[in-house]
């Protein structure tokens, strides 16, 4: 077995970076384009809200047709039929999130608010378990954020159905966006 590198593909981290660095300007452009749609979906937080919710129907329909996929192609295995049931469930689900956006949005806004209150919850409970460490308190100010954060949203259920996955999304592209304009922008002083 020969160890010989391909000579046309970079062999050292260096030259990945060499070769990066020389497309600094697109990855700018891609970050300033993230930011401008973080920013469009801050101003219209109910187009986002039901964009993101197509985005995970779409998921959910690909993922559940590769889980019928997978079903047929063991069929032989004894748990076929629940494999089955679950690829139809996710398809079924994909569905309904697609044809009825804003019902499937109040559910996912009411799990992602159980989800950050609970979160909270533990990671106050984690910090007061390490106490003796030197962060604990930053982490104990992080459970109690996530947790009024989740109760927040809890608070305003369903009518925060409307905005709160916008807001998430548009928050994530402009973080998203932020992060690809800093890593171009450090390429081009390396270039």
């Amino acid at each position: 077995m020969s160890m010989t590198a391909d000579k046309s593909a970079p062999n050292s981290l260096g030259e990945g970076l060499k070769m990066l660095s020389a497309k600094w300007g697109w990855i700018v452009a891609l970050g300033i384009v993230f930011m401008i749609a973080g920013v469009v979906a801050l101003g219209s937080v109910v187009a986002a809200t039901e964009s993101a919710v197509l985005i995970v129907g779409i998921m959910m329909i690909m993922g559940g047709a590769a889980e019928l996929f997978a079903a047929f192609s063991v069929k032989s295995w004894g748990k076929f039929a629940f494999w089955l049931l679950l690829g139809a469930l996710y398809v079924a689900a994909g569905i309904i999130a697609i044809l009825n956006p804003f019902a499937a949005a109040t559910i996912l806004t009411l799990m992602l608010g159980a989800a950050l209150a609970v979160g909270g919850l533990l990671r106050i409970f984690l910090a007061f378990q390490m106490k003796h460490g030197s962060s604990w308190g930053w982490v104990a100010l992080s459970g109690v954020i996530t947790l009024l954060l989740g109760a927040m949203i809890i608070a305003q259920w369903p009518a925060s159905s409307f905005f709160v996955l916008g807001i998430f999304l548009g928050i994530d592209l402009i973080f998203i966006g932020s992060g690809w304009l800093t890593m171009g922008l450090a390429l081009r002083k390396r270039a």
